[in-house]
């Protein structure tokens, strides 16, 4: 069974079912983009440890991590290893440094813990043909600068007509009420920002 290394290419709105998102991955040494849907606790999860958020309460997945260092457990990679009618399972394969233990897990689950423990994700060659979609060179070249926009974009936020140091005051808001979504629109607004002036 060939496997194929994964990296987080980001979240995006799904198209197709409301309220939910499209988690994108990417092939390492590729091309080909796995789209999955997941709900928006998953997507806030992975957003915070994409965008370096740090909330002043641990999340579910922060808590995990920190359960498992107390115990000297660690993940070693992420197995996204079934597709079924639209559905991929996924495996962590973990360890405590004498025993090593395969634990299913929901892939948005997986792919959140994944990004805390620093681990690879993984997804077998014949799931990737299935679910993988290639974008070419010109597709990506005439989408490139909305993809940018619409990665993480979590919200109708408008803060074009805020300061950068207002922004900053709102991120700060926004992190200790706990709205993620709306920290990350305004992230993404300071990014656009920074990316414009350099």
């Amino acid at each position: 069974m060939k496997r194929v290394k994964l990296k987080v290419l980001g979240i995006s709105y799904s198209q197709t079912q409301s309220g939910a998102y499209a988690l994108i991955l990417v092939e390492e040494d590729g091309e080909r983009r796995v789209p999955i849907i997941i709900g928006g606790f998953e997507a806030q999860a992975i957003v915070i440890k994409l965008e370096n958020l740090d909330p002043p309460r641990p999340l579910t997945h922060d808590l995990f991590r920190s359960f498992a260092a107390e115990f000297n457990v660690s993940i070693i990679e992420v197995m996204i290893y079934k597709l079924e009618e639209g559905v991929f399972y996924s495996r962590l394969l973990c360890s405590n440094g004498e025993k090593e233990l395969s634990i299913d897990s929901r892939t948005s689950d997986a792919v959140a813990l994944a990004l805390r423990f620093g681990c690879p994700i993984y997804i077998t060659e014949e799931i990737l043909e299935k679910a993988g979609i290639t974008i070419t060179p010109a597709d990506a070249d005439s989408s490139a600068d909305n993809d940018t926009d619409n990665l993480f974009e979590t919200g109708n936020y408008r803060f074009e007509n805020y300061s950068d140091e207002e922004l900053f005051k709102l991120i700060d808001e926004a992190v200790k009420t706990e709205d993620y979504e709306r920290a990350a629109s305004i992230r993404d607004e300071l990014d656009k920002r920074k990316k414009k002036s350099d």
